[in-house]
């Protein structure tokens, strides 16, 4: 991609509380989309806690598009079920990203802190933090038009040494 700025590693680490959208459980996977870009975890059967620990790298051109998850109950016979959906704004991640280039700053440092509100989908105060030499992102977002559940993930910048920069 002659555009690309660089990688973004998505975690998605687990699902906490999920929507139960079966007889007693769910098997719950995420589909993460950016743009045309778009990803998915494996199903996870019958856990409403789900743990992924799945890594999944999109490609970013634009740094304003916001990542979209979509959580999804897997069944065999009819369509899959909605279990919630999630957006996160990541320009202030990309902005934590321009602000340690080309500067010596020490590992565990905090860039930026990120509050829940009612514009954004997180649960809890997110840091956005420099640890061994990378910007890193720990998130908990809550699930929209569901009753309950929350994803938790984590965000991870890859330079490109090919592409161009922020």
């Amino acid at each position: 991609m002659e555009n690309q700025l660089g990688l973004l590693r998505v975690r998605i680490i687990r699902g906490i509380n999920l929507a139960i959208r079966d007889l007693r459980s769910s098997d719950p996977y995420v589909v993460v989309t950016m743009g045309k870009q778009k990803l998915k975890t494996r199903v996870v059967k019958k856990n409403v806690n789900p743990e992924w620990n799945e890594d999944l790298t999109l490609c970013i051109t634009e740094p304003i598009l916001p990542i979209k998850l979509q959580v999804y109950d897997k069944d065999t016979f009819s369509r899959d079920d909605k279990m919630g959906d999630a957006e996160l704004d990541i320009v202030p991640f990309i902005d934590a990203v321009r602000m340690t280039r080309y500067k010596n700053i020490p590992n565990g440092v905090i860039i930026s802190r990120i509050m829940p509100n009612r514009q954004n989908c997180y649960s809890e105060e997110s840091c956005i933090v420099y640890e061994d030499g990378k910007v890193v992102q720990n998130v908990f977002l809550r699930l929209r038009n569901v009753e309950c559940g929350e994803i938790e993930l984590q965000l991870q910048w890859i330079d490109v040494p090919s592409s161009k920069n922020l």
